[in-house]
């Protein structure tokens, strides 16, 4: 099933032009169980990529556009009386899907963004007193806009948390954008795509992931990782144990992605940006953080031999 990763990474490449190693990301984030946040400009290809990875591995798929004015009960749902019957009819909201692509999370209130961030931690819902699961698997991409825009709410550190990798698409090059012009808006094509994947196959690729190995050199090389983020200068605050783990898990899905059934340091160092840095400080995944994580990972040494199963 290796193989239909990689088609489903050229399958979304189709309409997300350039922009590899972001759709290896997206994927590894789904592949190791956690939740995807995109901080971008307007127009820089977020939907075009939630609604393509669904697409492609044949998912339900939901789009909430999140405004000032929303309450909870618009994303979880909510009990109406039935006058005939004489009861409260629960309406599931759009969280009840596989997908579900939370488009600008930071333009809603601090209520509204705990109602889904609750949800995505716990995997259920309740309402009324009664526990209702979500759809397997749940995967949300939400989107924010930069801080910097006017009418925004910004996420607090322990909910940014919630969230296993914070990725910025960024422009296209020169070339993709060339492309794009000669063919039009690429999210036309996006019903064109072949499915690579189905649940079940996506369930047991899930497994694989959590069964990668991780030798006793690599995860002494991350425990260094971790050391210099809490006790060397230039971080406001270190890396908690549950971000450690998710920089594990993290590399244990993206060594997947690139084919190996174990871990290797390149693999932490790969998606260590991704996942550190809307951990250690709160500064703009397009600024300082991203610079002292490069440094971080320049600093620590990779040991001789740490690279071996």
């Amino acid at each position: 099933m290796r193989d239909n990763i990689n088609k489903a990474c050229r399958e979304i490449g189709k309409v997300l032009l350039g922009k590899e190693h972001e759709v290896k990301l997206a994927l590894a984030c789904l592949l190791a169980g956690g939740h995807l946040l995109i901080e971008d400009l307007p127009g820089m290809g977020k939907t075009t990529l939630a609604h393509a990875l669904a697409k492609v591995l044949g998912l339900d798929y939901q789009r909430v556009q999140f405004t000032s004015d929303m309450l909870p009960a618009d994303i979880i749902g909510v009990s109406v009386f039935d006058a005939a019957s004489s009861q409260f009819t629960f309406h599931p909201g759009p969280v009840f899907t596989q997908v579900l692509l939370a488009d600008e999370i930071n333009r809603t209130t601090p209520k509204t963004q705990s109602a889904l961030l609750e949800a995505m931690e716990e995997q259920q819902v309740s309402i009324d007193g009664e526990t209702r699961p979500l759809p397997q698997p749940f995967f949300v991409i939400a989107t924010q806009n930069p801080e910097s825009q006017m009418g925004t709410f910004a996420l607090p550190e322990s909910q940014l948390d919630r969230f296993l990798m914070r990725i910025s698409l960024g422009y296209p090059s020169a070339e993709a954008e060339r492309l794009i012009f000669l063919g039009g808006d690429p999210r036309r094509h996006i019903p064109e795509l072949t499915r690579c994947i189905n649940v079940a196959q996506l369930a047991e690729l899930k497994q694989q992931v959590r069964a990668l190995k991780a030798s006793d050199s690599l995860i002494d090389y991350l425990q260094r990782l971790v050391h210099a983020s809490r006790y060397e200068q230039g971080f406001t605050h270190g890396l908690s144990p549950r971000g450690a783990l998710a920089l594990l898990q993290a590399a244990k899905a993206w060594a997947f992605v690139e084919g190996r059934d174990y871990v290797i340091p390149d693999d932490l160092q790969a998606v260590a940006s991704a996942v550190i840095a809307h951990r250690v400080s709160g500064a703009d995944v397009t600024g300082g953080s991203q610079r002292i994580i490069a440094e971080l990972l320049e600093r620590v040494e990779v040991v001789a031999g740490s690279a071996n199963i």
